[in-house]
């Protein structure tokens, strides 16, 4: 029984699906969210973004691991990241407290989609050469699906109880607007992509992870404004470790180059 479901997995058509399936499902839940705040329902909203985020994270490491990546699957998660983290988000946002603002507060919203289209088309584009594989560590700006949960963090903080900003005359307007910034920006932020785990390390980062859905299931909105803060926190840092690997990097080649003559 468990070679007939191993050959299953295995089938060539089997693996290049699967994973354009759960892309597929991603887009699905990012429309939804949409109808869910024309209903003002944005506690469903929000959490069907954070389910679209889960998987998006979700479909390209299992298309790595079945072997089932293709360039139409590469494609399709780029149109779909367009839906759930460019335009979902923003009309969130918009029908929660643009709207509020007129003209203004719809100019904000096409903004930050116009900015996740272009974060996401200069994403496609980006290659690194053999000696700069250390640069995958990193992304040119913060990731759309990340950018989505930061331009909602301050609903979810209405959400989770704990405070209310909106209050604060053009907070929000001018929150959109910085995060919009930071996606089409050149700030190195990290992918954690291909993270060195030290052996020793394994049992603790294990127990992190199991903790952190844990939260995320019980204190669901409490979980992702601690993230949000942590992950802004962690921007400064990714800056700093990217321009010194640079430096090395640089220093490494140079060093090649000069054995190279001699």
């Amino acid at each position: 029984m468990q070679e007939k479901k191993f050959k299953i997995v295995q089938a060539k058509k089997t693996r290049y699906i699967l994973p354009n399936i759960l892309t597929l499902v991603g887009v699905c839940l990012g429309i939804s969210s949409i109808k869910f705040s024309l209903d003002l329902n944005f506690k469903m909203a929000v959490i069907f973004i954070i389910l679209a985020a889960i998987l998006d994270a979700l479909d390209g490491r299992i298309a790595r691991l079945i072997k089932g990546t293709t360039d139409f699957g590469k494609e399709l998660d780029s149109l779909t990241d367009f839906v759930s983290f460019g335009i979902a988000p923003a009309f969130i946002i918009y029908f929660w407290e643009l709207n509020n603002y007129g003209k203004l507060g719809w100019a904000v919203t096409l903004i930050y989609s116009v900015c996740c289209v272009l974060r996401l088309a200069r994403f496609n584009l980006t290659k690194h050469g053999d000696n700069e594989s250390w640069k995958q560590n990193y992304f040119e700006g913060v990731p759309s699906p990340i950018g989505a949960l930061l331009i909602l963090s301050p609903l979810v903080l209405e959400l989770s109880e704990i405070g209310n900003i909106i209050s604060i005359p053009y907070f929000i307007p001018v929150f959109t607007l910085l995060i919009a910034i930071l996606l089409i920006s050149k700030i190195p932020t990290y992918s954690f992509k291909k993270i060195k785990i030290r052996p020793a390390l394994t049992v603790f980062i294990l127990f992190a992870i199991g903790v952190s859905f844990v939260t995320l299931m019980f204190f669901t909105f409490e979980t992702l404004i601690a993230f949000s803060f942590l992950y802004l926190l962690s921007i400064p840092l990714s800056s700093f470790t990217y321009f010194k690997n640079k430096k090395l990097n640089k220093s490494e080649n140079l060093e090649e180059e000069h054995e190279d003559i001699l």
